[in-house]
């Protein structure tokens, strides 16, 4: 099972002529989820050869504009192409308000079922699960209350060695258990510890999506381990103060989250449409966290 994350858009409030607010897709085996639906994320998803019919899920960080601003757009050229599915909508309970009348206005019968999903604004919380993947839903420090999410891969069973199976003749019927922890008794009564008798699972996957924020190390708890950290990078060190003062993040910030929280990979974005060469964000995040990469429209990253 693998993860494969999309950047739609990387930058922050205003739009350039070459970066979009954010949104970002990511696919798992049988999954696409849309995390975040900035101004012109149609357009990229078309430009990326992502199908609309794929969209089922969209997370929602937070109602600042730049957030959510194309998401009527989206959920309206769904409905005009005639996709017919449910749209989960996971966001802050006040986005329903802000766009079910805009909903209402579009005339005839819509082909798309949208679902608003209210998200726990306090603590973490369980947003989706099903038998491969959970999302994870968690409070990050902003002007306004904002959701950073987590993906992760559900934990595997072992691997049980075939050799084991033959040499101490294992019923099927006991195969299942002892993938899931179990010893084995034989006929003779001997006792196979389960170490002897399996390999261990590969650790799961995981993908962390983490602005608006200001560095809040609280979070660092709940990414523990991560293998993919995308971390808001609005300014540089030198503009740290404005940084602290709209709740946002450095990219040496970014940087300190990454390995606060042991991850294993870094991604910076939500960059200020004041910056025009980004490379000055990489080469600052990297003095603290090697490990690091822009999210920059069109960019693919695999786990």
């Amino acid at each position: 099972m693998s993860f494969e994350l999309t950047i739609l858009g990387s930058n922050s409030a205003l739009p350039t002529s070459n970066r979009y607010p954010t949104a970002q897709v990511l696919q798992v085996p049988g999954r696409c989820f849309l995390i975040d639906c900035g101004e012109g994320t149609q357009i990229q998803l078309r430009r990326n050869r992502i199908s609309f019919s794929n969209i089922q899920h969209i997370f929602i960080s937070h109602l600042h504009g730049d957030h959510y601003y194309g998401l009527i757009g989206l959920l309206s050229t769904m409905n005009l192409l005639g996709v017919k599915c449910d749209v989960h909508i996971y966001a802050p309970s006040e986005l329903k308000t802000l766009i079910q009348p805009q909903l209402d206005f579009i005339r005839g019968e819509m082909s798309i079922k949208p679902i608003f999903h209210p998200l726990n604004l306090k603590k973490p919380d369980t947003i989706f699960e099903n038998k491969t993947v959970e999302v994870i839903s968690f409070p990050v420090k902003h002007s306004i209350p904002t959701l950073g999410f987590l993906f992760r891969e559900k934990q595997k069973p072992a691997n049980i060695k075939k050799e084991m199976i033959k040499y101490y003749n294992i019923p099927l019927a006991e195969i299942k258990n002892i993938k899931a922890g179990a010893d084995f008794e034989t006929k003779s009564g001997e006792i196979i510890q389960n170490e002897k008798l399996t390999t261990p699972p590969p650790k799961p996957k995981s993908y962390a999506f983490c602005t608006d924020t200001a560095f809040h190390p609280p979070i660092a708890e709940v990414i523990n381990g991560v293998d993919l950290l995308y971390h808001e990078a609005t300014f540089l060190e030198d503009l740290r103060p404005l940084a602290e003062k709209t709740l946002h993040s450095t990219a040496r910030q970014a940087a300190e989250m990454a390995k606060r929280c042991n991850a294993s990979k870094l991604l910076i974005g939500h960059f200020s449409s004041r910056f025009k060469r980004l490379e000055e964000f990489k080469n600052e995040a990297k003095q603290v966290f090697e490990n690091t990469e822009l999210a920059l429209e069109g960019k693919k990253f695999k786990i």
